[in-house]
């Protein structure tokens, strides 16, 4: 399942690249998925697989909207890295 919606992320993380790049960026952001802290998992989930806003994630959560955004930002920056 998580690899069907990868492309939500996918958008997110990388900007104009050709297809066999496209799918060597899904295959490591499957990975990097796996391989985040169960909290930060969830939070990823949520918003990009089960397309949830921050507050809708902060109330599931019991954290607030900023806690959301500032680890999703960091998740986000730490992806790039690693498939730039």
């Amino acid at each position: 399942m998580v690899m069907m919606k990868v492309l939500g992320i996918e958008n997110t993380l990388s900007t104009k690249i050709d297809e066999a790049t496209l799918v060597t960026n899904k295959i490591t952001i499957k990975e990097l998925i796996n391989n985040l802290k169960d909290s930060e998992k969830q939070i990823i989930i949520l918003r990009y697989y089960k397309e949830k806003t921050q507050t809708e994630v902060a109330k599931m959560l019991g954290i607030s909207q900023v806690q959301v955004s500032r680890i999703e930002k960091k998740i986000l920056m730490e992806m790039r890295k690693e498939i730039a």
